[in-house]
């Protein structure tokens, strides 16, 4: 029965026989390529490696020049095999695509072509071995390669910015509809963590809505393989935490908890490190700070630190980050911390519960969002399981309808009263007192209201 070809390894191929003759007699390939062949097939590897040192780039010529012109699969295999072994072997020789001597010739497009070939071998293969050409060219400044403008009258050669954006389109497919049940996610995570260093791949991968990919990967994870996943993943978004855009995306996703869930939760230090640089890359733009604040970020940050980590760059950016949260903290205003505890559901007796000052320089900050805050509050009544938070959150209403000037007619309307009913029967006796004081405070008015003090 024939291998799957998903599962075929580089060495199972490599023990295939090419009928390279037949192959000139049909003029798909030269005499010289023939004997290029002869020099090189079922050699080894020290042999291989000398003719590579002596002659390497008419040999890229020769493994680009059949990718291009001969379309049967098992040739195809084959020749992908070899320059995979070659390039494993020593990935330095990806120089050789660049070698000016090979300006005239299309290198990208074979590989860029059998990316969305339907066979896996030859898709994880196109993508290994593109992913090291472009890591390997000489760039300038902006990005581009060194030698991009070389044109050809006759034909149009495949630009570096077309494998970029052919190379984030096929990752992106993968991501979405992975071809191989196994591999596929690993290879396009690695390849990813290795472009998205590319000014370019980040416009893309933006472009391509890419971020919303990563995020389901972004979980504590079990095994080795995924836990390699999980840090080239973090990787990803460490080095999208550089670039502006991508910061938008991030913001607006659930990356920040998913990523405090990781740390928290993880003991590989290559994990740790990678997140821990994230966050205090994100620490100073938009809200992040403040939402760090709320996911009990600080908290987090010094049970780390008390932990023996070896890494310098670890040690240094856990106490940025803890001077960083506590500035942030400083920062925010009482109803921040107020929004931040109620919109996590943490609600705890903090002093600003039973502060009425509190409560009337604040009282107007509740319409803001439609009553988001208040909605929230009540939703907790239905939602929690934690007896501390449904006292507090009936406490919090009870104050509610006693500093708002409409306090019972917005608590009725948004039918609060039947929730706070049923707690009255609660187990946990603070649960009942404050659902009582909530319930008088909505049956008496303000007027009265004010005698019941809690």
């Amino acid at each position: 029965m024939e291998i799957d070809h998903a599962e075929l390894s580089t060495e199972q191929v490599l023990t295939r026989d090419i009928p390279w003759e037949t192959y000139m007699t049909t003029k798909l390939i030269s005499g010289t390529s023939l004997q290029l062949l002869r020099r090189y097939d079922n050699r080894p590897e020290s042999y291989r490696a000398q003719l590579l040192d002596d002659d390497g780039p008419a040999y890229v010529r020769l493994f680009v020049s059949i990718l291009r012109d001969i379309f049967k699969e098992e040739t195809v295999e084959y020749v992908l095999a070899l320059i995979d072994e070659m390039l494993t072997a020593n990935p330095k020789r990806a120089r050789l695509f660049h070698d000016p001597s090979l300006a005239s010739e299309d290198a990208y497009e074979p590989f860029l072509r059998l990316l969305w070939k339907r066979n896996w071998f030859i898709q994880e293969k196109s993508c290994k071995i593109l992913a090291l050409i472009v890591s390997a060219r000489k760039t300038t400044h902006d990005g581009s390669s060194a030698n991009d403008d070389v044109t050809n009258s006759k034909m149009k050669i495949t630009t570096i910015d077309d494998v970029l954006d052919g190379l984030v389109k096929w990752l992106c497919a993968q991501l979405k509809n992975p071809s191989h049940p196994s591999r596929a996610v690993s290879t396009s995570i690695n390849c990813l963590s290795t472009l998205l260093k590319e000014p370019k791949v980040r416009s893309s991968f933006i472009q391509a809505d890419g971020v919303k990919l990563l995020i389901p990967l972004i979980s504590p994870a079990s095994t080795q393989q995924s836990t390699q996943i999980l840090y080239e993943t973090c990787l990803c978004v460490w080095l999208l935490s550089y670039y502006e855009p991508a910061i938008e995306f991030l913001a607006t996703s659930r990356t920040l908890p998913r990523l405090i869930d990781v740390v928290k939760s993880s003991t590989k230090e290559k994990v740790v490190r990678v997140v821990i640089l994230t966050l205090r890359n994100l620490l100073h733009k938009g809200t992040f700070g403040a939402q760090m604040v709320g996911l009990g970020l600080p908290q987090i940050v010094q049970s780390l630190k008390s932990q023996a980590w070896s890494d310098e760059d670890l040690l240094e950016a856990l106490s940025q980050l803890e001077e960083g949260l506590k500035d942030n903290i400083k920062k925010l205003s009482s109803f921040d911390k107020y929004k931040q505890e109620v919109l996590l559901g943490h609600l705890d007796w903090s002093p600003m519960h039973k502060d009425v000052n509190f409560w009337r320089e604040n009282i107007t900050s509740f319409e803001e969002n439609d009553l988001k805050i208040l909605r929230v509050l009540i939703t907790i009544l239905d939602s929690s399981s934690d007896p501390r938070a449904l006292a507090v959150a009936c406490f919090d209403l009870s104050q509610f309808i006693q500093h708002h000037p409409a306090g019972r007619v917005i608590v009725t309307d948004l039918k609060a009263k039947e929730r706070v009913m049923k707690l009255m029967n609660h187990e946990n006796a603070e649960v009942t007192k404050y659902a009582l004081l909530c319930i008088q405070r909505l049956f008496l008015g303000a007027k009265y209201a004010s005698f019941l003090q809690a």
